[in-house]
């Protein structure tokens, strides 16, 4: 699931990285993506970035009797890392590194695009139940963004007791517990699930962080009046300097979080770069099947780079 617009990209108004601990919640954007809608958190006008964190798609829960699978063919990679992140169902994941790997609930697939990778998202053949998710990107540091691409999938992931709940650590460290999955920047990506009483997550200050809950609803600062209901469809930014978050409700969420990122990112499409040349490049290499993103062996249709808004004479 991908693809970033010019109305994710906007020029940003007001983006706050600095400061300290706030509550910002902001709706998500509907979108449809492989025939599925989705509910955009990242990218939004006002943030491009949760620390690395650059594109948070959050798809279904589809009907288990739903008559069209989700889907999406061949399309290429740079710059960044995808998460893929499933609460119920099943996708396969074919790249053009030979990978062909099932994601389940509870497991993690996350690829390395660096200087240009191809995928594709396929539904299980026959498989009728319900599917529900999220889709990552993390943008790769200035070191790491024109290295070789990578695939790593993990059926076990740490778990982190909290008390009234508990947090998988899919991506980075959450309450010195480390997730195996590759991280290349300071960083946490953690399911949290809670219960309808009150849960303490504890949380890195040097981090900025935020919450989209998939799954219930949680106000975050507790039960109380001051509290703050977030609903799945929700980017709850929590900013700076937080030793601790603390929820109440049961929902099953994403807690997002790092230090904040090196520099602003420029994305388009599925590309996550620094300047418009880069993806300009990128969009005419994958259109003529240049050998940087190579070949994904897929039923699905491969998927054309369109052609860029700047180039289109288009505003963006």
């Amino acid at each position: 699931m991908s693809a970033v617009n010019g109305e994710d990209t906007a020029p940003a108004t007001g983006e706050r990285t600095g400061g300290g601990p706030v509550v910002d919640v902001t709706a998500s954007r509907d979108a449809e993506v492989g025939g599925m809608r989705v509910r955009r958190a990242l990218p939004q006008r006002a943030r491009r970035t949760v620390g690395a964190w650059c594109f948070a798609d959050h798809f279904g829960p589809t009907p288990a009797d739903h008559s069209t699978r989700a889907g999406i063919g061949p399309h290429p990679h740079i710059g960044l890392h995808t998460v893929t992140w499933l609460v119920e169902g099943e996708l396969v994941h074919r790249d053009s590194l030979g990978s062909e790997q099932p994601v389940r609930p509870g497991q993690v697939n996350l690829m390395t695009a660096g200087h240009g990778v191809s995928h594709a998202e396929e539904p299980v053949p026959g498989h009728r139940g319900a599917l529900h998710g999220i889709q990552l990107w993390v943008a790769q540091p200035e070191s790491t963004r024109h290295g070789a691409a990578a695939f790593e999938h993990y059926a076990d992931l740490p778990v982190v007791e909290l008390s009234g709940g508990a947090a998988t650590v899919l991506v980075g460290t959450l309450a010195g517990v480390d997730s195996p999955s590759r991280g290349d920047t300071a960083m946490v990506g953690a399911e949290l699930r809670t219960g309808t009483g009150s849960t303490a997550v504890p949380l890195d200050p040097a981090f900025e962080h935020a919450l989209v809950v998939l799954d219930g609803a949680v106000e975050v600062g507790g039960a109380t009046p001051s509290g703050h209901p977030v609903l799945p469809g929700r980017l709850c930014y929590l900013g700076l300097g937080r030793d601790h978050l603390e929820l109440s409700g049961a929902s099953t969420s994403l807690l997002l979080g790092g230090v904040p990122f090196e520099s602003p990112v420029v994305m388009w499409w599925n590309f996550v770069g620094r300047s418009r040349e880069e993806m300009t490049t990128a969009a005419d290499d994958w259109n003529i099947a240049a050998p940087r993103f190579g070949t994904t062996v897929s039923s699905l249709t491969r998927i054309p780079a369109p052609t860029p808004p700047w180039r289109s004479g288009r505003r963006t």
